[in-house]
């Protein structure tokens, strides 16, 4: 206890008044402390935070164990601390990440480092197995064991992770490509060690150079290219998480809290409760939802709501946390702190969206399950029939067989059917202005019958812009203009900036303003060239004395056409009228034109007001228009338009649209708009132009047959090569497939899937 009564909180460190009601008694010594979350914490563990010895059974209070995680293939998998999905065998990744956490990138620095270990030895043996026979001194079973010792490493410890996944898929009875992968890189291997550590067992029929032929080339390099396939797809799916940490980086870290006694100390934002008054500064976010309980200022919450203008807040109004306070200073009372205020909420729908919505699409995984047990199935029964069957050496030839089938059937071109033709595709949009981010949206793209537009920032620029100034009958519009911008060059507010801007390109000569006022975000009063001026809302005049009836039909048309009207007092009476919009982009009429040919129906949702919205709709022909809507309200009209039978793609560039871009079936963010909606849509538009959507489409239906193309190539050569494999037609022309044919069919079935998908180059 300090001299004054006060005392430290053990915990966080910071001062506790005497009257604190979070207490705590421990070993006869009462303890006191700054919220309810710093007593649970010390109750926990008391020693922890009193630098006492720990005995050693006590459990560590916090972990990332225990944190829930889930698996991105199969959201319904849910456990307590990381771990793999018994289902897929994917890494599983926390449900809600943290915005200071790294541990989702473990993974990944796993498998790069495994890749990078092995490559070099990938590449020798490839060189050993391709040009070895040229070396003259290199006697043919040294090149053998020469190849086991490069490829030992690469398999049984670069592959290990791929080993466990596939056994795992045995026991969870769930095969899976990694069933595939594991069995086929297994076989080839154990296979070549036979052929190196005992040659005798193998007829004089399968020897070439000197030596029975041995396939870790094979193995080393499919397991090198499932690396850094693995690689590639955890980088992406880092990006999933990425919406969910820039919304957690949007709320500031502290709050200036009042205290009892009227001083003022910054807190962590988590020390804040209901209740207690808040001082907001300009040019600060707001930390938490509340009331307003003095002053008055201009609010910027487009990040929330994607009204593109400042909200005059005043007191009793209420605000919103992470918003942005403008202009004057703000006392609020604390109303919903922690997981209850709207941005805690958002983070939560995007989360919950994005495990809702369907895993990646890849039409090898359909039938993944099906063809394992084919492949298997076939290789036993080949085996046990050459070996009851085959006479002398039948079991020789049965597990020659079994092997050439499961070699065979590995899973190269099946594997690279559908990543070839997305990479291909990825980059040919990439040259038109969009970015895909998975295989997922290029595939649903093409389905997509009804598109949810944003207004601001999507259908418009974004920005207030200067629209037009009328002045009363029989005075000059040029005047009014410059006179209203001599006023607002003192002024920070968007909608000053604008009509200052206007002034500027008319060449117009700006006076300096005196006696400058700020009339917290409805006007502004003061001075220019000794005559008292006003500019603001219909309420700001008449608080002034300023009759504007003269021009209310004149008001009432440019409020319709979706503008925001300003008026202008001249010594207490009427100039004229100014006129500030959110101008809709030169590129939008057209875009919109083109989706509607293509048969998609297009609905706007906007957080901007009713009348502003529906003038914006009949310009540009949207006749399903929803205005004043939340980021839930969006959510709820994605979903409720789903479970009509729609398949539904979300446009938006704000923070409030990225929960419906998470949700929607394809979201699409616009490349000008904000981290958060980049993060959580699917397909991003890099120039910020909807025309991209119809040539994505395009895309869409091209990459889609090229799949399709690709599937039945694999899927064709396993038809044909596993029954021969087999020795199916060895009783009719005495032929059986070695091993070395089949890894050969098997390179020239993945050099015809990477051929036909480099077709997408000319779409």
């Amino acid at each position: 206890m300090k001299a004054d009564g006060t005392m430290v909180d053990p915990v966080c460190g910071m001062t506790v008044q005497p009257d604190s009601a979070h207490r705590f008694e421990y070993e006869e010594r009462q303890y006191r402390f700054c919220s309810a979350k710093c007593l649970a914490k010390f109750a926990a563990d008391p020693r922890r935070y009193l630098a006492l010895p720990v005995p050693a059974a006590a459990e560590p209070v916090e972990s990332t164990s225990a944190r829930e995680y889930t698996c991105p293939m199969h959201p319904e998998v849910r456990q307590t601390g990381p771990g793999t999905c018994p289902k897929c065998g994917m890494a599983l990744e926390p449900v809600l990440p943290e915005l200071e956490q790294d541990e989702d990138k473990a993974e990944y620095r796993d498998f790069q480092r495994r890749f990078w270990a092995s490559l070099p030895l990938t590449v020798s043996v490839v060189l050993l197995a391709m040009a070895g026979h040229r070396l003259a001194w290199l006697v043919p079973a040294l090149r053998n064991w020469g190849e086991l010792l490069l490829a030992a490493p690469i398999v049984l410890w670069a592959g290990w992770p791929f080993f466990v996944r596939g056994w795992q898929s045995l026991l969870h009875r769930s095969p899976n490509m990694w069933t595939l992968i594991s069995l086929g890189t297994g076989a080839a291997f154990a296979y070549s060690v036979a052929a190196t550590l005992v040659p005798g067992w193998f007829p004089t029929s399968f020897m070439a150079h000197g030596r029975i032929g041995v396939y870790f080339e094979a193995a080393a390099v499919i397991i090198s290219l499932t690396l850094l396939g693995q690689m590639l797809e955890l980088r992406a799916r880092a990006q999933t998480t990425a919406a969910i940490k820039s919304l957690l980086g949007l709320a500031p870290k502290t709050a200036r809290r009042i205290n009892a006694d009227g001083s003022e100390e910054d807190v962590p934002l988590a020390h804040v409760h209901v209740g207690d008054s808040l001082r907001v500064r300009p040019g600060e976010k707001l930390p938490v939802d509340g009331a307003v309980t003095e002053g008055a200022s201009a609010v910027d919450e487009s990040m929330l709501t994607g009204e593109p203008l400042p909200v005059t807040k005043r007191p009793g109004d209420k605000v919103i946390g992470a918003t942005m306070n403008t202009s004057g200073s703000l006392v609020i009372r604390a109303e919903k702190v922690g997981a209850q205020t709207v941005l805690a909420q958002i983070v939560q729908m995007v989360a919950q969206a994005q495990r809702s919505k369907a895993p990646l699409q890849r039409m090898a995984d359909v039938v993944a399950g099906y063809f394992v047990v084919a492949v298997v199935g076939i290789a036993l029964l080949s085996f046990f029939a050459w070996g009851l069957l085959g006479g002398e050496q039948g079991w020789v030839f049965g597990l020659i067989n079994g092997v050439s089938v499961l070699i065979i059937a590995c899973p190269c071109a099946l594997g690279l059917a559908t990543p070839m033709s997305v990479m291909v595709a990825t980059g040919k949009a990439a040259t038109s202005g969009i970015l895909f981010r998975d295989a997922a949206a290029i595939e649903r793209l093409r389905e997509v019958d009804t598109l949810i537009v944003d207004k601001t920032g999507t259908l418009t620029e974004g920005r207030p812009a200067f629209e037009r100034v009328v002045a009363v009958a029989g005075g000059s519009e040029d005047e009014v203009l410059r006179l209203a911008a001599s006023l607002d060059q003192g002024s920070e507010h968007p909608l000053a900036d604008a009509i200052v801007r206007a002034a500027r390109e008319r060449g117009l000569s700006l006076d300096k303003a005196e006696q400058f006022e700020s009339a917290s975000g409805i006007g502004v009063r003061g001075a220019v060239g000794g005559r008292r001026l006003v500019l603001g809302n219909a309420a700001l005049l008449a608080d002034a004395g300023v009759d504007v009836s003269g021009m209310v039909v004149e008001a009432e048309a440019l409020r319709l056409s979706g503008a925001s009207v300003m008026h202008l007092a001249v010594d207490g009476r009427l100039l004229g009228l100014l006129a500030v919009a959110d101008p809709i982009k030169a590129s939008t009429a057209e875009a919109l034109a083109s989706l509607r040919q293509a048969g998609l129906c297009v609905v706007m949702a906007t957080g901007d007001g009713l009348t502003t919205a529906r003038a914006v709709g009949q310009r540009l022909g949207i006749e399903e228009v929803h205005g004043e809507v939340k980021p839930a309200d969006k959510l709820a009209l994605v979903e409720q338009l789903q479970r009509e039978g729609r398949i539904v793609a979300m446009v938006g560039d704000g923070i409030n649209d990225a929960p419906a871009l998470a949700k929607a079936d394809v979201g699409i963010a616009m490349g000008t708009g904000t981290d958060v909606a980049m993060n959580s849509a699917q397909v991003m538009l890099v120039k910020g132009d909807l025309r991209g959507i119809a040539r994505a489409r395009q895309l869409s239906a091209a990459t889609v047959a090229n799949m399709r193309q690709n599937l039945a190539f694999a899927f064709l050569y396993n038809a044909l090569g596993v029954p021969i494999a087999a020795g199916i037609l060895y009783p009719a022309f005495g032929l059986v497939l070695s091993p070395v044919i089949a890894a050969a069919a098997m390179s020239l079935s993945s050099a015809s899937v990477v051929g036909n998908a480099l077709r997408l180059r000319g779409a």
